[in-house]
C-alpha cells in the first residue's frame, strides 16, 4: 500500500497555506473567476479528506490484520 495519497494530502494542506499567506500579503486577489479564499479552503479540504482517509484505511487493514493473527493462534 502506498503512501502516496497522503503525501499528496499534506502537499495540498501546505499549498492551503502558501495560498492564505499570498492573500494575506495582497499578492493575490483572485484565482480566476474564484477568490483566493475559496480556493485555499477547498485545497485544504481535500488535502485534510486525503490524509485521514489514508489512516483511517491503514487502521482498519491493521485491525484486520491482528484480527487474523490472533485467530490463527487459536487454531
Amino acid at each position: 500500500m502506498s503512501r502516496a495519497p497522503r503525501l499528496f494530502g499534506y502537499a495540498l494542506m501546505a499549498a492551503a497555506v502558501l495560498l492564505a499567506l499570498a492573500m494575506r500579503r495582497g499578492l493575490v486577489e483572485s484565482l480566476g473567476p474564484f477568490p483566493v479564499a475559496a480556493v485555499a479552503l477547498l485545497t485544504g479540504m481535500i488535502g485534510v479528506m486525503l490524509v485521514f482517509t489514508d489512516l483511517m484505511v491503514r487502521g482498519l487493514y491493521a485491525q484486520i490484520g491482528e484480527a487474523r493473527r490472533a485467530e490463527d493462534e487459536g487454531e
